[in-house]
């Protein structure tokens, strides 16, 4: 049977987890609010699964639980942050926390975060951003897993892509997308649950489609929409891997494992305050859109489903796979909760 529990509970949880594996106290948090707000949403492939991972790759020192990010102002409107192979939520925090205090002054901001690890859900640092009135977009590669248009070896990550726009009165609308047809963890969660995947998310390690998880994982994912789903990877490998000096897909050592050199990946996150483009009321304006949408039977806005699992997690608790549960118990020290 699964176990349930409050959302609190299963933030602490994780939090002991990684303070038992050579994490810092305020990354530890972090990772926890990060981990508990992706399981919260039912994005279990970055949710709580993700802590022991992470907790090997600490205490094995592919990711380092120690350190502090570095932030510099390199140009007006230009952050950067070193994560200096850490967990990516510290210095995603670090970065936008810079970056809030220059936007008054410069309308935009560019926050590129170099040498660092997992990004997690790419809809919530860009959520987070459109709660205080920014519009904002972001991008992260991760380690090799598609091959390049035509191509059969995998190169590119699945690197995701995000965008939240501010409402008045509402959440934000946010969009998330990895530009795979499917994120690599949930096949990864598929083959350790020993599952098939659906048709038309894989090839095997010869080129020929696959339903078999671990086929699957031995060979590439597919791009969404084919060479145009492709060159987008290439975009996000060149905003995020060259700009900001960090590893590309194919540098980057796996996420899902323990051991090896740190994935060193990079992100960017750009931000934009509205008020400044001179487009008068742009969240009004952005409504009108919207009306549009969801007046149109069966259209509905995006990330409307995730908030809603989001207030039932809130509200009920969730469940956790026994198993999972009792590996966090272990993980944590004993205490059961």
């Amino acid at each position: 049977m699964p176990h349930r529990l409050s959302l609190p509970a299963l933030e602490a949880l994780i939090h002991d987890v990684m303070l038992n594996s050579r994490v810092a106290p305020a990354t530890a948090a972090s990772v926890a609010r990060a981990l508990t707000r992706a399981e919260a949403e039912s994005i279990s492939s970055h949710g709580a699964a993700r802590a022991p991972v992470y907790a090997d790759q600490a205490l094995n020192g592919k990711a380092d639980g120690m350190v502090t990010p570095l932030v510099e102002r390199t140009a007006a409107a230009v952050i950067r942050v070193d994560a200096h192979t850490g967990f990516a939520f510290p210095a995603i925090d670090a970065g936008l926390e810079a970056a809030c205090n220059i936007l008054p002054e410069t309308g935009i901001a560019a926050v590129g975060i170099a040498n660092s690890h997992h990004f997690g859900v790419a809809g919530h640092p860009v959520e987070d951003m459109a709660l205080k009135g920014y519009i904002a977009l972001a991008f992260s590669n991760t380690p090799q897993a598609m091959a390049p248009w035509g191509g059969n070896r995998g190169l590119f990550g699945t690197n995701p892509i995000a965008f939240a726009f501010p409402r008045e009165g509402r959440p934000p609308l946010v969009m998330d997308l990895s530009l795979s047809v499917a994120a690599r963890g949930k096949i990864v969660l598929a083959a350790k649950e020993g599952r098939a995947i659906p048709e038309g998310w894989a090839i095997d390690s010869e080129g020929n489609p696959t339903t078999d998880s671990k086929a699957a994982l031995a060979g590439t994912v597919l791009p969404i929409g084919g060479a145009k789903g492709s060159a987008l990877a290439l975009m996000v490998e060149l905003l995020c891997g060259a700009l900001t000096g960090s590893n590309f897909g194919y540098e980057g050592t796996s996420f899902f494992e323990a051991e090896g050199a740190p994935p060193s990946v990079g992100h960017m996150i750009l931000l934009f305050d509205p008020a400044r483009f001179g487009g008068g009321d742009v969240a009004a304006r952005g409504e009108e859109m919207f009306a549009q949408i969801t007046g149109q039977p069966g259209a509905r806005l995006p990330g409307e489903r995730r908030r809603a699992l989001k207030a039932a997690a809130e509200r009920d608790g969730l469940d956790l796979p026994d198993a999972l549960y009792a590996e966090l118990v272990r993980r944590a020290g004993g205490n059961a909760l």
